[in-house]
């Protein structure tokens, strides 16, 4: 297990914690936090032990966005850095073999709101909210903010977010489908554990395959998706858990799951 300068990983059964801990800058993104993100996400998605993984901050708040604060060097491009490094992140995080939760505490601002949303599911504090910063400060958003908010609410919803820079409180994120659950702050971790830990119970393939799926459909086709799900299917009905999961059905006792 390696460690990081701005990342902690704890493991809880086969539940990992990821935590942004740049607590002082309200986890803002600098460069190292990009790179020790990147490898934390890496780690724990190749370590077959993890089932489930958390990403969440450190102190009062999920993540601030990118640091402002943050010198450039000579001959820098914003394309590289959302291309070369935000981008392998938030796509491994996508892509990840696992289900990942976000757990949001406080605010969840510019890039920090992109990794809440691109994780499968989210767990958000009653205080905490979503920020769409970047109109205060003469930006666009990225880190595929607007894929995800467009796909969730709509073009028209989406652009009226995203213009007016209204606070999106976690109720109101629940109500319009961006986060699962909410619930009490101090009871955050707990909650978001907690799920976590049922989730880590379930057939190992049926969550990494229904990820899968549910991604593939979100740009195909009917006619695509059927087919997309009878590939993936075919793979589950291959696997041993699969045998193990009808087994245990028919003699009444909890399956054990294997992973493969």
């Amino acid at each position: 297990m390696s460690s990081y300068e701005t990342v902690t990983i704890e493991r809880r059964g086969s539940v990992a914690i990821v935590t942004m801990n740049r607590p002082q800058v309200l986890n803002a993104f600098d460069q190292v936090l990009r790179r020790d993100l990147l490898l934390a996400a890496r780690e724990v998605n190749d370590d077959d032990t993890v089932r489930v993984v958390i990403l969440t901050g450190a102190g009062r708040g999920f993540g601030a966005g990118a640091d402002l604060a943050e010198s450039k060097q000579e001959h820098w491009r914003v394309e590289d850095e959302l291309n070369l490094e935000y981008k392998p992140l938030l796509m491994e995080i996508t892509n990840a073999p696992k289900p990942w939760i976000s757990a949001v505490a406080g605010p969840a601002a510019g890039v920090s709101s992109a990794f809440a949303m691109a994780c499968d599911l989210m767990v958000m504090a009653e205080t905490a909210y979503i920020y769409q910063a970047f109109a205060a400060i003469g930006l666009v958003p990225d880190g595929g903010a607007t894929w995800h908010l467009v796909r969730t609410l709509g073009s028209k919803r989406a652009y009226e977010v995203i213009a007016t820079g209204e606070k999106l409180s976690a109720a109101k994120c629940l109500e319009w489908g961006l986060c699962n659950r909410v619930v009490a702050a101090d009871g955050l971790l707990d909650a978001t554990l907690a799920w976590a830990e049922e989730l880590a119970a379930k057939a190992p393939l049926s969550l990494r395959y229904a990820k899968q799926a549910v991604n593939q459909a979100a740009e195909a086709s009917l006619a695509q998706t059927i087919s997309d799900e009878a590939a993936l299917q075919s793979i589950c009905v291959a696997s041993e858990d699969s045998q193990e999961g009808g087994a245990a059905f028919l003699q009444k006792r909890e399956p054990v799951w294997k992973g493969r």
